[in-house]
C-alpha cells in the first residue's frame, strides 16, 4: 500500500512567492505555468521526483547569502560557526544513513563528485572502464566527449546480448583486456540489482580502485531494498534527488576501508580541485532530506516506489511491449519498441501530447543516434510521491498501450488526455508525507536550531 501525500492545494507553494509575484511578474508566470503542467501531467521522468515543503524552505532560506570555503573547522572566511554546524549536520546524517566512515556533502552534482574520485586518483592518460552509455551507463562514465573522455583513456563494458544484463564473467574479460585503474560501476537506465561485491572482486582481480555511482538507486539503498556499494568500493558517489528525494547536489562517500587513505585526498580534489565555495543552502536541503529518509516512513514509500514499477511493468509486458532485461528490480524500466515500429523521439512525443511524461531512451546495441533513441525510459519515483497507487499504475499501462500499440486517432487522443486529466485530477495533493506530525514538529525545530 502507498501512503499517501498531504492535501496540499496546487497555489500553496506559489503564497510563498508574494514578492516575486510584485518584483518579476513575468518570471512568477514562468514559475506559475510550470508548476501547473507539472501539476496536470504523469512525471514519469525516472530521474525526477519532488521534494517536500522543508527542503524547499531550507533552499530558499537567508543561508544562501552565506560565502564560505573550504571544510567545517577550515574555512577561509570569518563567520562561519553555524555553517560548520549545518554541514557537520548533513555529514553526519549521510554517514548514518549509508553507513559510511566519510561524507563530503558539498558536490554541486554527481557529475562534480565523479571529477573528483576522477582527479583524485588518476593522471591524464589513465585507462577508466565505466557502462557503455548505450547500454545504461551515464555520461561521466566516460561517454565520448565528456572531460572525463578527454584526460582519459576511456573504455566501456556492455550488458549481454540476449539478456541484456551484467554478464560479470564478460566483465572480467573485459577488465583484464583493459586493465584500468579505475573501475565503474553504476548505471542511469540499468532496471536491475547491481551486484557491487562482484565489482569490487573484478576490481582487485585487475588492480584497479572502484568507483561505484549509485544515483538512481540512492533512495532504495537508503531503505535497504538495493545492495549498499558502501562495504565493497573504495568511492560512492550519488546525486541527492532522483530516488534520495532531496535537492539537486551531490555527496561522495567512503566506507570504513578507505576513510583513512583516502578522506583528505577527495575532500581536497572537490575543493579546490573541481570546485569553488560551497552552496549553503543545498547543503542545508541536503540535510533536511537525509533528516527525511532516515524516518521510518521513508522505507514504506521506497516500497511504493518498488511496488508501482514492477506492476507498471508487469502490465506493459502483459500488453507486448518487451523491456530490457524482461522486467525490473528498481524504480525504472527501459521499453525497446522495436515490435511496436516506432523510435523512442515519437513514443516520446506521442506520449506528451497527452501529458505523460518519459524520455526517450537509447537501448542496449542501438542503430539509432541518441537524438532518435530506440527506447523510451519510464519511472515512478515521482508518481509514488504524489500518491499514485498499484491501481493507478494499472491504468497507466492502458493508457500507454493505446498510445504505442498503434498510431492513435484523434478520438484516442482526446480520450486518453481525458483520463490523464482524471487521474490528475485526483492527485491534485503535491507534496510527500515524510512524517507524522510529532516528527515533523521535532525536525522543524531541529531545522530552526541549525538556520
Amino acid at each position: 500500500m502507498s501512503r499517501q501525500p498531504l492535501q496540499t492545494p496546487a497555489d500553496d507553494e506559489l503564497q510563498r512567492y508574494a514578492t516575486l509575484r510584485q518584483q518579476d511578474p513575468e518570471l512568477f508566470s514562468v514559475i506559475k505555468r510550470e508548476r501547473q503542467r507539472r501539476q496536470d501531467s504523469l512525471d514519469m521522468i525516472a530521474s525526477a521526483n519532488i521534494v517536500s515543503p522543508s527542503v524547499l524552505e531550507a533552499m530558499g532560506s537567508s543561508v544562501t547569502d552565506n560565502v564560505v570555503e573550504g571544510y567545517p573547522g577550515q574555512r577561509y572566511f570569518s563567520g562561519c560557526e553555524e555553517m560548520d554546524r549545518l554541514e557537520n549536520l548533513a555529514k553526519r546524517r549521510a554517514r548514518q544513513l549509508f553507513g559510511a566512515a566519510h561524507a563530503n556533502v558539498q558536490p554541486y552534482s554527481c557529475s562534480q563528485a565523479n571529477q573528483a574520485v576522477y582527479l583524485c586518483n588518476l593522471k591524464s592518460g589513465d585507462r577508466i572502464l565505466g557502462m557503455d552509455l548505450k547500454h545504461g551507463g551515464h555520461l561521466t562514465h566516460g561517454a565520448k566527449g565528456t572531460m572525463a573522455a578527454r584526460h582519459h583513456v576511456s573504455y566501456s563494458y556492455s550488458v549481454d546480448h540476449h539478456s541484456g544484463r551484467i554478464d560479470y564473467d564478460q566483465l572480467l574479460a573485459r577488465a583484464k583486456e583493459v586493465r584500468p585503474g579505475l573501475l565503474i560501476a553504476g548505471a542511469s537506465a540499468y532496471p536491475r540489482i547491481i551486484d557491487f561485491k562482484r565489482f569490487r572482486e573484478i576490481a582487485d582481480e585487475v588492480g584497479a580502485l572502484l568507483l561505484c555511482d549509485m544515483a538512481h538507486v540512492a533512495g532504495l539503498i537508503a531503505a535497504g531494498l538495493h545492495p549498499s556499494p558502501v562495504p565493497h568500493a573504495h568511492f560512492v558517489t550519488t546525486s541527492t534527488q532522483k530516488t534520495l528525494r532531496g535537492p539537486r547536489g551531490g555527496m561522495i562517500l567512503l566506507g570504513e576501508e578507505t576513510a583513512e587513505a583516502f578522506a583528505q585526498r577527495i575532500d581536497r580534489a572537490l575543493f579546490p580541485g573541481t570546485q569553488g565555495a560551497a552552496h549553503m543552502h543545498t547543503i542545508a536541503a541536503k540535510a533536511v532530506a537525509l533528516g527525511e529518509a532516515l524516518q521510518p516512513d521513508f522505507v514504506t514509500y521506497q516500497h511504493a516506489v518498488l511496488n508501482n514499477a514492477r506492476i507498471l511493468a508487469e502490465d506493459l509486458m502483459q500488453y507486448g511491449f518487451q523491456l530490457i532485461t524482461g522486467g525490473t528490480e528498481n524504480h525504472l524500466m527501459v521499453l525497446d519498441l522495436s515490435r511496436q515500429r516506432i523510435t523512442g523521439v515519437e513514443a516520446e512525443n506521442r506520449l506528451a501530447s497527452v501529458n505523460i511524461m518519459v524520455n526517450k531512451n537509447l537501448i542496449p546495441y542501438d542503430q539509432h543516434s541518441p537524438l532518435v533513441c530506440s527506447g523510451i525510459r519510464i519511472g515512478t519515483a515521482a508518481m509514488t510521491s504524489r500518491g499514485y497507487s498499484q491501481e493507478d499504475m494499472h491504468a497507466i499501462a492502458t493508457m500507454i498501450d493505446k498510445m504505442l500499440s498503434d498510431t492513435p486517432t484523434a478520438q484516442t487522443i482526446r480520450s486518453v488526455r481525458q483520463e490523464v486529466a482524471a487521474l490528475c485530477l485526483r492527485h491534485r495533493a503535491w507534496y510527500p508525507r515524510v512524517r507524522d506530525s510529532h516528527t515533523a514538529t521535532a525536525s522543524s525545530a531541529n531545522l530552526m536550531e541549525v538556520l
